[in-house]
């Protein structure tokens, strides 16, 4: 008999599978259209009759993943006003599991809670409730409009963990013991969670898959997005104004203007985002977020809060191999890349040319892009939180994907089959290729597991000695990988 559990709102009929239950579309706030667009989440409306909870709900607007990217990335869409809505896998309806609320990737523009990759069946099975959500992207959900919150997505993300801790408990999980994780975008919203006061109390434990702490832009920054925004639709900067335009057409102005913000990466007219291209990430606007959370973490913030964090040996491989882009980079490319990151370029291409050897110059562009976007990031949250006794533990997933003609190796995003034990799912195939190691995926799941269960996934906490636990290589762990590469960026990133 398929599971029926009654919440705060209204009763959810799930279904069940080899054992694990799971409820899929639940709405944790309302939809964010008409008075609701552009605002804060409001509460989802009570309902009366039982809703079928078997398959996704849908998804947020968002464009299509470029090209070449998206035959390695699954993204399902599901159109509809009530996306904001999460999806739960429970072993049981019965006692305190632990709960790991996983938030998606994609830019802070694309994904969502449906990724077949995120089925938390293995956690559940494993005695982990996992849930999953959507939030709202791109310019509904960051654009900074005169008028209207800021950072909406990250209000949705504390929305729907409040959710998960006024009604968790009706499916199994303990609200005192949930861990929030993600990766690339979500792993950068886990890290700015982290910094936030309003998120007190709503977990305990964190872990960041591919992203950190540096990644938001200053409101200067975000108000030039808002008035070219503006200005390529012919609105007012105003919530009037970006109301007045349907949300298909403000996402393909949104991914238009994303375009030409990477074809043309001028800090000067662009700030902080002419190196990453997210137009839409998060601003320090003074109110929601108050602080770079890298600056939060280095004060001291939130020590009591175990992390894990990591990232895969070759990152930037899946931006610049599929495309063809890495084949075009001429060595005067890497000159102009690494002084403009601030790099000094003669020592910075020694030292990088010497970790690869035999590289072409687009691989070691990768190799720089990788450091200063997502590596070095990550080194700096357990820098600092191992300054203040925080434990933090890292991971380097280094095992390589056989496509692209065995060019992209360990590349961003390959490491989430592995951890969420789904590698017969069709969306991770794309990505990990014919006949990945299972054998791989047990340990790296297993080693989540255990953090969400204690804080504690196996291998020593990042100290002095600077412990990084490999996954897919010979070595187990390695003191200090890369130690000359790290410190290029000392004082610059």
């Amino acid at each position: 008999m398929d599971p029926l559990v009654a919440i705060a709102h209204g009763t959810v009929l799930g279904a069940e599978h080899d054992g694990v239950l799971s409820f899929k579309g639940i709405p944790y706030a309302a939809p964010p259209v008409g008075e609701h667009r552009f605002a804060a989440p409001a509460p989802p409306t009570h309902w009366d009759w039982v809703r079928h909870a078997s398959r996704f709900g849908h998804t947020a607007p968002k464009p299509p993943y470029p090209t070449p990217i998206a035959h390695l990335l699954a993204e399902p869409d599901h159109p509809g006003d009530d996306f904001l809505n999460l999806n739960v896998w429970t072993p049981s309806l019965d006692g305190r599991a632990p709960v790991l609320v996983w938030i998606h990737g994609g830019a802070f523009a694309n994904g969502s809670g449906a990724v077949d990759t995120y089925d938390g069946a293995a956690f559940a099975r494993d005695g982990i409730v996992c849930v999953t959500f959507n939030y709202r992207l791109g310019a509904e959900g960051f654009l900074l409009i005169d008028g209207a919150p800021a950072n909406r997505g990250l209000l949705d993300q504390v929305a729907a963990l409040r959710w998960v801790r006024e009604n968790i408990g009706c499916f199994g999980g303990d609200p005192d013991r949930v861990t929030i994780a993600g990766e690339s975008a979500g792993a950068m919203s886990v890290t700015t969670l982290l910094s936030m006061p309003a998120t007190e109390g709503l977990f305990g434990r964190v872990i960041a898959q591919s992203g950190a702490g540096h990644h938001v832009m200053t409101s200067g920054t975000a108000k030039k997005v808002t008035a070219a925004l503006a200005d390529h639709l012919g609105v007012p900067p105003t919530v009037a104004g970006f109301a007045s335009v349907s949300p298909p057409d403000l996402v393909a102005a949104q991914a238009e203007l994303s375009g030409r913000i990477a074809r043309e990466p001028d800090p000067v007219a662009w700030g902080e985002i002419a190196a990453d291209s997210m137009a839409f990430e998060p601003c320090v606007d003074g109110d929601v977020l108050t602080t770079r959370p890298i600056d939060a973490l280095t004060a001291g913030t939130r020590t009591g809060v175990d992390v894990l964090i990591g990232t895969n040996s070759d990152e930037f491989t899946l931006f610049l191999m599929p495309s063809g882009v890495a084949d075009a980079v001429p060595v005067e490319a890497l000159v102009l890349t690494a002084t403009a990151l601030g790099l000094d370029p003669d020592a910075a291409l020694a030292a990088y040319h010497a970790d690869r050897p035999g590289s072409t110059p687009g691989e070691v562009l990768a190799a720089i892009l990788r450091d200063r976007t997502f590596w070095i990031p990550a080194i700096r949250v357990a820098e600092a939180r191992s300054a203040h006794d925080a434990d933090t533990h890292v991971y380097e997933f280094t095992w390589r994907t056989p496509l692209v003609n065995d060019r992209l190796g360990a590349t961003h995003a390959l490491e989430l089959g592995f951890v969420f034990d789904t590698l017969g799912k069709p969306g991770t195939g794309l990505l990990a290729g014919p006949n990945p190691p299972q054998e791989l995926a047990d340990e790296m799941h297993r080693a989540w597991v255990e953090f969400v269960r204690s804080g504690d996934p196996g291998w020593p906490a990042y100290g002095a000695d600077r412990t990084v636990r490999m996954f897919g290589g010979d070595a187990e762990h390695i003191a200090d990988p890369r130690a000359d590469l790290r410190e290029l960026w000392d004082g610059i990133r």
